[in-house]
C-alpha cells in the first residue's frame, strides 16, 4: 500500500487541475482515506464532483491517472458487487460519503437508474 499512499497527493493534484473538476471530498490531510462510511475499516471512499461524465471519464481513463488505475489490483481486493456509482447533483452541492454509500446500494439493488448509474449505463442530467 505504500505506493498507493505515495500516489495520493500527485493524483489528487492531477484531479484538482483537470478540466471539468469541481470538488472532491477531503480532510485536512488532503485526501479522504481517513473517512470510513462503511462498517468495514478496509473500505475507503473516493468522492468527487465533475461538470460532466465526459470530464470524469477523460480524467479517469485518458490522463496520467490511468497508470494508477491499472495498478488497483495491487492495492485492492476485487469486489463482486458494484463499488462505483455516478449520479447528478445540483450545482453547488457537495455530496456526503453517506450519499455515496446510498447510491452504491441503489445501484446494487436496482441496477443502473437515473438515481445511480455507471459509465457504461449513464443517464442524462435531469431536465435534459
Amino acid at each position: 500500500m505504500a505506493d498507493f499512499f505515495a500516489a495520493l497527493d500527485p493524483v489528487n493534484a492531477l484531479a484538482d487541475a483537470a478540466p471539468g473538476f469541481v470538488w472532491r471530498l477531503q480532510t485536512e490531510s488532503g485526501n479522504a482515506t481517513d473517512i470510513r462510511p462503511y462498517d468495514d475499516d478496509l473500505m475507503i471512499v473516493n468522492l468527487s464532483v465533475w461538470e460532466s461524465i465526459e470530464a470524469l471519464r477523460t480524467f479517469a481513463y485518458r490522463s496520467d491517472h490511468r497508470a494508477y488505475l491499472r495498478r488497483r489490483r495491487e492495492w485492492f481486493e476485487a469486489l463482486s458487487d458494484a463499488y462505483l456509482a455516478l449520479w447528478w447533483v445540483p450545482v453547488g452541492t457537495e455530496p456526503t460519503p453517506f450519499d455515496a454509500v446510498d447510491r452504491i446500494a441503489l445501484l446494487r439493488e436496482h441496477g443502473p437508474t437515473a438515481e445511480a448509474f455507471t459509465f457504461r449505463d449513464a443517464f442524462p442530467p435531469p431536465g435534459t
